[in-house]
């Protein structure tokens, strides 16, 4: 499965960083709205580092539902889709294979909004590097298994981009929560750290379910099978 899934990752790779419009624009989108947040602020007023970590992640967020709505798309076009579902490999490997394809479009997307936050915030890391990558990697985690799954769902549906959001955001507060709090101790340093790696912990079981809850449902979602 896991060969099958790294092909279809590169496929869909090959296909979206053709011209890199597709990047461009949801990259384009995350940094818009943190740079609309930047103008609330006073020249010189010191952002808050818990507004600042929800921004970083209400990027990421939108730029989520624009890369999975992208690559599930991709087969929408040209009829691809019943071939893919068709093809002699685990369906759980189309999930796989689009979920790797949009952690490396969204890791992409969030080093631009680091450093975005970064400049036009005024925010820099006090706590470890580590964690911070670490709070990172495990809510992406979360998000594309999630946002995989969702993306499945609304494909081939009209108005799939809104059904895909409406359905998207209600199930993922709860990881997003913990990836804010957890960015804002970073931040922060010392001053309650402890706590963050409580939502880490959290938002790593959420990721696991998530996962567990894609592999189950899947199949059913994108072969229509009964």
């Amino acid at each position: 499965m896991l060969s099958a899934s790294l092909k279809i990752a590169g496929k869909d790779l090959r296909l979206c960083l053709r011209g890199a419009q597709g990047l461009a624009q949801t990259a384009l989108l995350g940094l818009l709205i943190i740079f609309v947040f930047s103008l609330s602020r006073k020249p010189g007023e010191e952002v808050p580092a818990l507004a600042a970590a929800a921004i970083f992640w209400l990027s990421t967020l939108f730029s989520q539902v624009l890369v999975f709505s992208g690559l599930y798309s991709l087969e929408e076009g040209n009829g691809a889709r019943m071939g893919l579902a068709m093809a002699p490999i685990a369906p759980q490997a189309v999930w796989l294979g689009k979920a790797l394809a949009g952690l490396t479009l969204v890791v992409a997307c969030q080093l631009v909004f680091g450093v975005a936050v970064a400049a036009f915030l005024g925010q820099s890391v006090s706590g470890s590097m580590l964690l911070a990558l670490g709070c990172v990697v495990v809510v992406d985690i979360g998000l594309v298994a999630l946002g995989s799954l969702m993306g499945a769902l609304a494909s081939g549906k009209t108005s799939r981009e809104s059904l895909l959001t409406v359905i998207f955001f209600p199930l993922i507060i709860p990881v997003l929560l913990a990836g804010i709090r957890v960015l804002e101790g970073v931040i922060l340093g010392g001053e309650g750290l402890d706590s963050s790696l409580d939502w880490l912990g959290l938002a790593g079981a959420f990721a696991a379910v998530f996962s567990a809850a894609a592999l189950v449902l899947f199949p059913f979602i994108y072969t229509g099978e009964e």
